[in-house]
C-alpha cells in the first residue's frame, strides 16, 4: 500500500509517517522542500498523484499557535488558504488520476463545534458557522469533498489538541512546567479537548485500513478534561507545583482574543464513532498521556 501524506513532516505528520513505515505502507510526503521520498506541491499540481497510490492523507496546514505571528487579516488568509488550497489541490489530484485512491483521510478540528462549558458533542452534532474557527473547518470540510463518480472513501477527522512531547502545546508548555511556574490557563474550567498525536495516527491508519469507515470520526480522546485538570495532570507527572495560571488577558494580549480562545474556551466532544468502529487508544487517559509527555528525553 502507498500513501501520500501532505504535511507530513509537521508535528503529528512526523508520528503519522513513523507509523506507518513501521507497519510496512510507502509514504511519499508533500513538502515544501524537495528531499528524499517527498515531493513538493508544485510536483503535485503538474505531475498528480505517484501512481499506485491507493491512500491519501492531508494534514496541511500553518499553525494557530505561533508567537511570533501577529493574529492580523494576513495572517487568517494565510492559515485559511494553507488549509483550504492544499485540500482542494489533492482533490483535483484525486479526480485527475487514472486509479483513484481507495480512501482519503482529510483534517478538520474539534473548533468546528461551537465553545460551551455545558454541551457535549458527538459527529451528528450542528457546528459550522458562529466564528473564524468554526467557518474555517467547515469549509475545510467541504473542500474535501470528492465527486460521487469516483467512488473514492473520505474520512474526516476532526483533531483535537494534540500532545506529544516535541510537538504543538506541550512542547510550549514544557520548559515553564519544567522550571515549577505552571498553571492553568485563565479559569481552568473550559474543556480540553485532547488526544495524544499517536493516537492522532493510530486513527488515520485505522480509518486507512478498515473500508467500513467513512465521514466525520471525532479524533480526540475518550476521556475528558477541562483545563485545570489538564495542567495539574502534566505538573504531576513532571513532579512539579501546579500554583501559577496564566490570566486571560495575558494571553489575549499575545495571541489576540479570537487565536484566545484556543486556549480560553473549549468544547465537551466524545469520539462516539471512533470507539464504536473500534479503535483501541494507546493513550485513553489523560494520565498515561501526560506520563508520556513529562520526560526530559522520550526515546519510543
Amino acid at each position: 500500500m502507498s500513501v501520500v501524506v501532505g504535511g507530513g513532516s509537521g508535528f503529528i505528520g512526523s508520528h503519522l509517517c513513523k507509523l506507518l513505515r513501521t507497519k510496512g505502507l510507502k509514504v511519499t510526503v508533500i513538502s515544501r522542500k524537495d528531499e528524499e521520498d517527498t515531493m513538493t506541491w508544485n510536483d503535485l499540481n503538474k505531475n498528480g498523484l505517484p501512481v499506485g497510490t491507493t491512500a491519501v492523507v492531508n494534514m496541511a496546514g500553518q499553525t494557530l499557535l505561533s508567537m511570533t505571528s501577529r493574529w492580523n487579516e494576513k495572517y487568517k488568509r494565510d492559515v485559511w488558504s494553507s488549509r483550504i488550497d492544499t485540500t482542494k489541490d489533492l482533490v483535483r489530484a484525486i479526480t485527475r488520476a487514472d486509479v483513484p485512491p481507495k480512501v482519503f483521510v482529510s483534517f478538520s478540528a474539534v473548533g468546528y463545534y461551537q465553545t460551551s462549558l455545558t454541551e457535549e458533542y458527538t459527529e451528528d452534532s450542528h457546528g459550522g458557522d458562529f466564528d473564524f474557527l468554526s467557518r474555517l473547518c467547515q469549509a475545510w470540510e467541504e473542500a474535501a469533498v470528492l465527486p460521487k463518480d469516483k467512488n473514492v472513501r473520505l474520512v474526516t477527522l476532526r483533531v483535537g489538541l494534540a500532545l506529544g512531547r516535541y510537538g504543538g502545546l506541550i512542547q510550549r508548555m514544557y520548559l515553564p512546567y519544567f522550571l515549577g511556574l505552571g498553571g492553568r490557563l485563565g479559569s481552568g474550567e473550559q474543556w480540553f479537548p485532547w488526544i495524544h498525536a499517536d493516537d492522532v495516527a493510530g486513527i488515520v491508519l485505522h480509518a486507512i485500513q478498515n473500508d467500513n469507515i467513512t465521514g466525520v470520526l471525532n479524533t480526540v480522546a475518550p476521556e475528558a478534561a477541562t483545563n485545570a485538570q489538564f495542567s495539574r495532570t502534566l505538573a504531576r507527572a513532571m513532579w512539579r507545583p501546579d500554583f501559577f495560571p496564566l490570566p486571560a488577558f495575558v494571553i489575549n494580549t499575545v495571541f489576540g482574543s479570537e487565536r484566545g480562545k484556543l486556549f480560553l474556551e473549549g468544547q465537551r466532544v466524545i469520539p462516539k464513532r471512533v470507539l464504536e468502529s473500534g479503535y483501541k487508544f494507546k493513550y485513553p487517559d489523560l494520565k498515561s498521556a501526560c506520563e508520556n509527555c513529562s520526560h526530559l528525553i522520550v526515546n519510543d
